[in-house]
């Protein structure tokens, strides 16, 4: 009986230490992180990503490309329209994409570098591996972290990490604000390191006339070309940032944001004279899209007017909101073209990637669903005006 007993014992305690041996902590797996990040040199993800920003979540499926050192592709379909963007870095600069309405938008940055990305693995990584006060839980076939959020804005403080045990890919992650609420949540339904691209994959011409092809390919051409922004004669201008505009005038390239402190339109919409009444008449033969309006405004603003404008059969849209704080949004939908914009900070608005440029008088700029806008302002904080800008996704022209 007494033999039994210590043989039993004696298994016990060989299962336990061989139970022990297979676990890790979490030193031992940040570790594994900085080898993994070290030695990698592309990888290929997909999945859904969730955002609780408003009355409705937003449903996208996102693709993410990357090639070592500074190639990315990030591929973003609305689920409900249905409309693919393309968030685009290569030798030539950043692009964000919209390759079925022909538009294409470009702008100096170094982006991603030093920003976070929910679905950028670099940035995930960075943030487990950054954070001295990090939690680690260990699932049956995960490793959990809990994290401070890094993503450029106050509105999300924690994120969960869940990564794959035998290859330390992401499974799932979650991003939440001070009150513990999800704002932001991704579910990768795959991912793959050392994966193969195609030599243009991360060109720009390629992927504004190609469909996307499972298995991380893309399409053969369509023959579709976006015209480049260009000066006399076909030529790009000297300095692209100082572009004459048609009536002489001289932008700072920013989509047509000029010196003044009225917003002007991306293919020379006047803008109204203060005291004007909203003018109702669109401009006849125009492509419109009618006003539409954000479901979110800071407290103690409220809608001044808002007017639609006529230049050269144009149609854009002006509001002005007037109280705590004082803006401009500017709606327009822009010819076929690139737009090339002077160096600016790059702002995650979630379902696409805006840029912040000015001083005094800041602008947010971001394209969707083939429409410009922009909200100009110079007492507007920039966590507000991505909050103005998220609640005006899924709202339609009115």
């Amino acid at each position: 009986m007494r033999r039994i007993s210590w043989m039993l014992a004696m298994v016990l305690v060989l299962s336990a230490l061989l139970a022990a041996c297979g676990k890790k902590d979490a030193a031992a797996v940040v570790k594994d992180l900085n080898e993994v990040v070290g030695e990698m040199e592309s990888y290929q993800g997909a999945g859904v990503m969730t955002l609780h920003t408003g009355d409705t979540p937003q449903q996208y499926k996102v693709e993410v490309w990357h090639q070592k050192p500074s190639y990315y592709r990030i591929a973003l379909t609305n689920a409900k329209k249905d409309v693919t963007q393309i968030v685009l870095r290569n030798d030539e600069g950043v692009f964000v994409l919209t390759p079925s309405q022909n538009k294409s938008f470009r702008f100096q940055s170094n982006w991603p570098d030093n920003q976070g990305q929910v679905y950028l693995y670099e940035t995930l990584i960075r943030s487990i591996t950054g954070d001295t006060t990090r939690q680690f839980a260990d699932e049956k076939e995960s490793y959990v972290f809990d994290v401070a959020a890094n993503y450029n804005t106050h509105a999300l403080v924690r994120q969960k990490i869940w990564l794959n045990k035998s290859d330390y890919a992401p499974k799932q992650v979650e991003v939440s604000d001070s009150n513990a609420n999800v704002v932001v949540d991704v579910k990768f339904d795959s991912f793959k390191f050392g994966t193969e691209f195609e030599k243009d994959a991360f060109d720009m011409q390629r992927n504004m006339t190609a469909n996307t092809e499972e298995g991380g390919k893309t399409g053969t051409d369509s023959g579709v070309t976006p015209a480049e922004q260009t000066g006399e004669g076909g030529k790009e201008p000297a300095n692209p940032h100082t572009a004459p505009e048609p009536d002489g005038a001289v932008t700072d390239g920013q989509s047509g944001v000029g010196g003044d402190t009225e917003q002007q339109g991306t293919e020379g919409a006047a803008t109204g004279q203060e005291g004007e009444e909203p003018t109702l008449a669109e401009p006849e033969g125009a492509d419109s899209f009618g006003v539409i309006q954000p479901t979110y405004a800071p407290e103690g603003v409220q809608l001044k007017d808002d007017q639609i404008l006529e230049e050269a059969g144009d149609y854009s849209v002006m509001l002005r909101y007037e109280g705590t704080y004082n803006y401009t949004i500017f709606e327009a939908r822009p010819q076929d073209r690139a737009v090339s914009l002077a160096p600016s900070s790059v702002v995650d608005l979630g379902f696409t990637l805006g840029m912040i440029s000015g001083d005094a008088l800041q602008t947010l700029t971001w394209m969707t669903d083939g429409i410009e806008y922009r909200i100009t302002s110079a007492d507007l904080p920039q966590n507000e005006m991505v909050r103005i800008a998220t609640s005006m996704q899924e709202e339609s022209g009115k």
